[in-house]
């Protein structure tokens, strides 16, 4: 790129109020920006020290082959790196935007670990896709033969679509059963639009659409049709509907106005995004411009609440966590994001109840870490006499997720769960108690990341594959 250009693109970077670039219309931005993204890609990817032992590839759950992709991305060889990259994940471009990489591949880089900086590997994938979707490099899905069997899923979050596009690419007829108006579970309305722009989402859900697989969608299973009626209608079901079951906070004052979940909020602000009349938002119960906002929790959906906070005007928002920034679940690198975008982390803080009729504050318990547990953590313990209240005009609990109660929900006899709720399935092959039903993702290990529902789904389609084609041998016979 010449000096003139890169002095143009930095100007135009500087500029930007959030550097996403896909949402911006200067048309000659996107091309200097084009440019520079294949630059920087192969410079990144030429990084790679294509060592011995790949622990970048074992850390990812889907076992991507990432030092050859790194590898044919700095050759200039990108239709190459692409099909090789999305051999082993069904939506790289969704992963390259989300995952966690700083505990998966990114963190277990071996430059990283020399103290050189990490290859920056999400960044790169990201990259990758999104050029073969510019180019046309991404096939549609057009099975060699078609199969009579079908399946049912219900969900279509990471993990039920990962299985229905496994299983249309393979001719099997496949329907998609999910509560929602929009697919993609909490890809669409769970992560902010920041972190995953939603026409990324959409642009899957698209491809499974024109490839054949039946969405129906607005269907709660249980009310809207039955879990029985699936069932027969089916030749196989895999329940991949995730955990949405908010975990709540018993304190005085919790049911005061102004109090929050966190996938309302966020399920709010996603609709928003979409166009959607969103009341709740209008009336500024789940919008947080003008209001100091609180928000309880440490893991990846808190950091989602913050920042989203952030962009919606907050006057001020501070996030609560019992524990201190070392022991926080989330990413490392969504704080950072969080903090540099004006965030005040409340460490070793937990909430006792709460101020007023409409929440006007949070009266907080500031807590210190003693012995570890059985998993080898510190656990948090209170400090007596240091209480105090924190203000605030808007609280968001970002507690977890747990498993809802499907059987009852459903109103199924037969399927096991878990002492935590979860579906009891096999752990290779996701098959339930109940014969040619199947489960995947985070109603099987509990609330977790994208890329592993998309393994799990991966893994359920083909067990599901070898139970049809062993269910047709027996009737052949």
């Amino acid at each position: 790129m010449s000096d003139q250009k890169m002095l143009k693109f930095v100007n135009v970077e500087r500029d930007m109020p959030e550097k996403r670039v896909p949402n911006l219309r200067n048309t000659d931005f996107q091309e200097i920006y084009a440019e520079y993204a294949t630059i920087k890609a192969e410079e990144q990817a030429s990084r790679c020290s294509q060592c011995g032992v790949p622990y970048c590839q074992s850390h990812c759950p889907l076992h991507n082959n990432i030092p050859d992709w790194l590898r044919l991305t700095a050759e200039g060889r990108l239709r190459e790196a692409y099909e090789l990259s999305q051999a082993t994940n069904t939506f790289p471009e969704i992963c390259g935007r989300i995952c966690p990489q700083d505990r998966l591949c990114e963190g277990n880089c071996v430059i990283e670990k020399s103290g050189h900086g990490t290859v920056t590997i999400g960044a790169v994938e990201k990259y990758i896709t999104d050029t073969a979707f510019e180019e046309g490099w991404v096939a549609p899905i057009r099975p060699y033969a078609e199969r009579t069997e079908s399946v049912g899923i219900i969900g279509a979050g990471p993990g039920g679509l990962a299985a229905a596009d496994m299983l249309r690419r393979e001719g099997v007829q496949v329907t998609v059963y999910d509560r929602y108006d929009r697919g993609g579970g909490l890809m669409t309305y769970g992560i902010p639009g920041f972190k995953l722009e939603k026409d990324i989402v959409m642009k899957r859900m698209d491809q499974l659409t024109d490839g054949g697989v039946e969405f129906v969608l607005n269907c709660n299973v249980g009310e809207d049709i039955s879990f029985d009626a699936i069932r027969g209608k089916h030749d196989s079901v895999l329940i991949a509907t995730g955990v949405y079951k908010t975990r709540d906070l018993v304190a005085p004052g919790s049911d005061a106005d102004g109090i929050a979940n966190a996938i309302d909020y966020l399920t709010a602000s996603n609709r928003k995004s979409f166009g959607d009349v969103v009341e709740e938002f209008e009336s500024g119960e789940l919008n947080a411009e003008g209001k100091r906002v609180v928000v309880i929790g440490g893991g990846d959906t808190a950091m989602d609440c913050v920042r989203t906070a952030v962009r919606q005007g907050a006057t001020s928002v501070k996030c609560l966590y019992r524990r201190d920034k070392a022991n926080m679940p989330g990413s490392q690198r969504e704080v950072q994001n969080a903090e540099e975008e004006g965030v005040e982390f409340v460490w070793l803080s937990a909430p006792n109840g709460f101020e007023g009729d409409a929440v006007t504050g949070v009266n907080v318990q500031k807590m210190r870490l003693g012995a570890p547990d059985a998993t080898g953590r510190q656990m948090p313990e209170l400090i007596e006499g240091a209480d105090y209240v924190e203000d605030a005009d808007l609280v968001i609990k970002a507690l977890g997720f747990t498993p809802e109660d499907l059987p009852a929900l459903w109103g199924v006899e037969g399927l096991e769960v878990t002492r935590w709720g979860t579906v009891k399935a096999e752990f290779e092959t996701g098959q339930t108690s109940l014969d040619g039903v199947f489960a995947a993702g985070d109603i099987v290990r509990g609330a977790s990341l994208v890329v592993w529902a998309i393994r799990d789904g991966r893994d359920a389609s083909a067990a599901i594959l070898q139970y049809l084609s062993q269910a047709t041998s027996l009737a052949a016979e």
